[in-house]
């Protein structure tokens, strides 16, 4: 399979995204000019529109409509109760492609849940993402864990930390080549992604009911918790949501508050931003 990792150039161009998306936030009341935001992150008009446009896939001025609360709340009010039903009947083709048809979730044995890891062997990689660096972790069941790292050495921890008593080796397998090329251009031709994940029943009912808001959607924490049939667990949902231990892959990124506001992220608001947005630009054709 033809590797999807990207180029130390495309993570450096994540950085001024980042920056970008951090400006766009901190002023949009005051709805910055393209020159404005091009200034802030050094870069000559020109050349920031483009940048721009080709990590994106829109301009800087539709993707500052898509972060404002006013379109999150639209996104929210066009949810309705049918979402997750309307998430069954819609087609495979092209970027509505839904994670629930592809994403299938193991947990791990109770056995494997209590044993902090022992008798299991991990694999792990580093790769490049169009949202920065990521950690990539997999079992001989599927991925165990997919987190953006800011520093190699603190992912890795992270990750010895979930398994104790696991075994580890740095290499990237068959498990980790599929569940990166989600963030590829082309999506056509995604293969099934196998995840093997430790967790107690309630994450998993929690990250289960993620796999079924599409791309380009948003959801609240107690329309979660409504769907797994729990009402009044919002604030579990909440901590579910934040333990999640597979980026993108589980979208606990389109989970916002009732407001239209983004809240926290296991990630950082700002990559949360940026998934937001970045799929609302590919949902929408722009």
């Amino acid at each position: 399979m033809e590797s999807v990792n990207l180029s130390i150039q495309q993570q450096m161009d994540y950085k001024r995204i980042a920056d970008a998306i951090d400006y766009i936030k901190q002023h949009y009341m005051k709805q910055p000019s393209l020159d404005e935001i091009a200034e802030h992150v050094h870069l000559s008009p020109f050349h920031f529109h483009r940048l721009f446009a080709e990590w994106a896939g829109t301009t800087p001025k539709k993707f500052l409509q898509y972060i404002s609360i006013g379109h999150a709340k639209k996104m929210l009010r066009e949810e309705g109760a049918n979402l997750f039903d309307a998430a069954y009947s819609t087609g495979l083709s092209g970027t509505s492609r839904l994670h629930d048809l592809f994403v299938n979730i193991e947990g791990m044995t109770p056995a494997e849940f209590k044993n902090e890891g022992r008798n299991l062997s991990i694999n792990y990689s580093f790769a490049h993402t169009p949202f920065g660096r990521v950690l990539v972790a997999s079992t001989k069941k599927g991925i165990c864990q997919l987190a953006f790292a800011q520093d190699e050495l603190s992912a890795y921890t992270e990750l010895q930390r979930q398994f104790p008593l696991a075994s580890f080796t740095e290499k990237q397998d068959l498990f980790q080549q599929e569940a990166l090329a989600i963030f590829s251009k082309d999506w056509q031709d995604l293969r099934q992604v196998k995840l093997h994940l430790k967790a107690t029943d309630f994450q998993l009912r929690v990250w289960e009911a993620l796999l079924k808001v599409p791309m380009g959607q948003l959801t609240t924490y107690g329309h979660i918790a409504q769907v797994i049939q729990r009402p009044t667990a919002s604030r579990a949902v909440g901590t579910a949501i934040g333990s999640n231990p597979v980026a993108f892959l589980i979208p606990c990124h389109r989970v916002i508050q009732h407001s239209g506001l983004l809240s926290g992220y296991r990630w950082g608001t700002t990559r949360k931003t940026a998934l937001i947005a970045w799929e609302a630009a590919k949902a929408a054709g722009s």
